[in-house]
């Protein structure tokens, strides 16, 4: 089982907005945070279409934000970052802040 699966917080529909808020900031987007489909794909060519070095930038928003370290080498960032609810959804479980 892993860190994903093992706990889940209900997830807070604010919460998800201001996680949009928050890539549409760091990362100087030209498209609104209601227009980020909660399911959509965060990155590759589909949904938002972040890079390697977004998802990157946008980790150490997270970390300065909500006190808590995404590691490059995890093997559930794949997940993590597969769509907006499930960044929101990691966030709400691990925040300190």
């Amino acid at each position: 089982m892993t860190q994903l699966e093992s706990s889940a917080a209900p997830l807070d529909p604010a919460l998800e907005r201001e996680v949009a808020e928050m890539i549409v900031s760091a990362l100087n987007l030209e498209v609104s945070p209601e227009a980020i489909a909660s399911e959509a794909p965060l990155f590759g060519d589909e949904g938002l279409g972040l890079d390697s070095i977004d998802i990157l930038e946008v980790a150490l928003v997270i970390s300065k934000r909500y006190g808590f370290q995404l590691k490059a080498d995890s093997e559930d960032n794949f997940h993590i970052f597969s769509s907006l609810r499930s960044l929101a959804q990691h966030i709400a479980t691990h925040r300190t802040k």
